[in-house]
């Protein structure tokens, strides 16, 4: 009996996870006005989604887009208990967002589910309008699904996330402090991470 219920239930999590291949890692280093808290390490998912991922590391890389890239922008917008967000390379306010293919690009797909915290998905204003603008959850977000495309996860330095998502913020959700990515590398990895999928 024992042996059939442990069945059952290696069965029931293999079912409710997906193995994601890791082709990447972008590397944020992050300051609060003006003082380090540490990395964050994103593995990017390139095989399940090649073009959101190749648009974010090219952001996230030194050499950057025409001179654009994440290094020294902010994290703009934070919501307790939901996400942070970031990315905007043109303005630096949540206004602006570019992509390496020419203003915005079509939905890749919506083959992960926005299941646990730490996930990276893009952020977009409806369909088909990603640019440079990412969040990354606090929570699982089920809400989402079908409307942002998760594209990575963070594998080291979620307290610094969450250090990120306790700094004050006004009536708009507007950090109070400057939260700025003041280092951003990438690299080539070659990994798999497993995801619930539900």
């Amino acid at each position: 009996m024992f042996t059939l219920i442990s069945t059952l239930i290696l069965l029931i999590g293999y079912c409710t996870a997906k193995q994601i291949d890791v082709t990447e890692e972008a590397i944020f280093d992050i300051a609060i006005d003006g003082k380090p808290q540490g990395t964050i390490v994103i593995a990017l998912f390139g095989h399940e989604t090649p073009r959101t991922v190749a648009n974010f590391a090219k952001l996230a890389s030194v050499q950057g887009f025409k001179g654009k890239s994440y290094r020294n922008t902010r994290f703009h917008r934070i919501i307790p208990n939901f996400m942070i967000q970031g990315g905007d390379i043109v303005r630096g306010d949540g206004r602006g967002s570019i992509s390496i293919y020419g203003g915005r690009f079509a939905d890749e797909n919506f083959n992960i589910k926005h299941t646990e915290a730490g996930l990276l998905s893009m952020a977009n204003s409806g369909p088909d309008t990603n640019g440079s603008q990412f969040f990354i959850t606090l929570v699982p977000t089920p809400w989402l699904d079908n409307k942002h495309t998760v594209f990575g996860k963070v594998v080291s330095g979620m307290e610094v996330v969450n250090q990120v998502a306790a700094v004050q913020r006004d009536a708009n959700d507007r950090p109070l402090q400057e939260v700025t990515i003041t280092r951003s590398v990438t690299r080539p990895v070659n990994a798999r991470l497993t995801i619930p999928s539900q």
